[in-house]
């Protein structure tokens, strides 16, 4: 079989062109120095410190390419899955997009990386809150806060139905002109509840339900009026959701991750429609597939937040922590 992933040195090679080979492929081109007018590439690495995008800097690009090779060939269904979304995405509506990504998510589920890694992952007893979200109506303003701070807000199915709630009143009141979107406790959101992954039997069923209640897909229409308050963990959903919001302020101490292709999966809270609109593709390539964290000072350079607050550590509430 084919490698599922190539390496185009474009020093070498600068006129290559990506061919209908190269669609069940992770296309990755490396360069000393970036280039405007390059196309068809899923991530583009190059030695450079804080390059443009799409380009993303590292040490040793042909290094961390190799990397990249490796992780891809540990998991090519995701990573095949993840760039052929990202390609397609492009031409297509959010709400568009969040189907297509929850369909390839679905498929993944039922396929031997996930399999496997369900099977070695420790099992986890759910820890189930009893108000999972809270609000906080202040005239015009609604305060909506992940409030699972035993778990570091994960994101289980409680969690979502309740944020759906949240927004859908954002959504059908007109009146409100702010929403604020925190996390309680020690991180915004720690990502998907592991103790609930695995737990459903039916792929084509999860599907339905994903786009029927879908917070992405809220945020999305709400999106001007959000701004999201991030600090702390910020993995998966947690900074998928996030990047729908019109403006992201970060404290200092946030640290974002996109684990999910290890797991054998893509983003599948609606990060493939969400990032790619503020970093591109090509970088959102590249934090899915390295599964690298990304520090809030190389965040705020890609656009992914808009702005760094520094944290209040005698604030008591969500609200009061962030400074600007």
């Amino acid at each position: 079989m084919e490698s599922p992933f190539v390496i185009v040195d474009l020093d070498r090679t600068p006129a290559y062109e990506t061919e209908a080979g190269d669609r069940d492929r992770v296309v990755v081109g490396v360069a000393a120095e970036p280039r405007d007018a390059v196309g068809g590439f899923d991530v583009l690495l190059t030695g450079v410190p804080e390059p443009p995008g799409p380009w993303v800097g590292c040490a040793d690009p042909h290094a961390t390419a190799r990397q990249l090779g490796h992780l891809v060939e540990s998991r090519t269904a995701a990573s095949v899955a993840l760039v052929q979304v990202l390609r397609m995405g492009g031409g297509l509506s959010i709400p568009d997009r969040l189907i297509l990504e929850s369909l390839a998510y679905s498929t993944l589920q039922g396929g031997a990386d996930f399999r496997a890694w369900l099977a070695a992952a420790p099992r986890r007893t759910p820890r189930h809150a009893e108000t999972p979200v809270r609000l906080d109506r202040d005239g015009p303003r609604l305060s909506i806060t992940l409030d699972r701070p035993r778990v570091r807000n994960a994101f289980d199915a409680a969690t979502r139905d309740a944020l759906c709630e949240a927004l859908q009143v954002a959504v059908a009141d007109a009146s409100i002109s702010r929403v604020d979107l925190y996390g309680n406790g020690p991180a915004f959101c720690s990502g998907g509840d592991l103790a609930e992954f695995g737990t459903s039997r039916d792929a084509a069923r999860a599907h339905l339900v994903r786009v029927h209640r879908s917070p992405g897909a809220l945020l999305h229409r709400c999106a001007p009026r959000v701004t999201a308050y991030l600090h702390g963990a910020c993995v998966g959903a947690g900074i998928e959701l996030a990047a729908f919001a019109g403006r992201v302020v970060a404290a200092p101490d946030t640290v974002i991750r996109l684990p999910e292709i290890g797991m054998g999966l893509i983003p599948g809270a609606g990060g493939t429609a969400s990032i790619p609109v503020r970093v591109g593709r090509e970088r959102t390539a590249y934090l899915a597939l390295s599964g690298a964290e990304l520090s809030v000072t190389e965040a705020l350079r890609w656009g992914l937040v808009d702005e760094i607050g520094d944290l209040d550590d005698t604030a008591t509430t969500p609200r009061q922590a962030l400074r600007h």
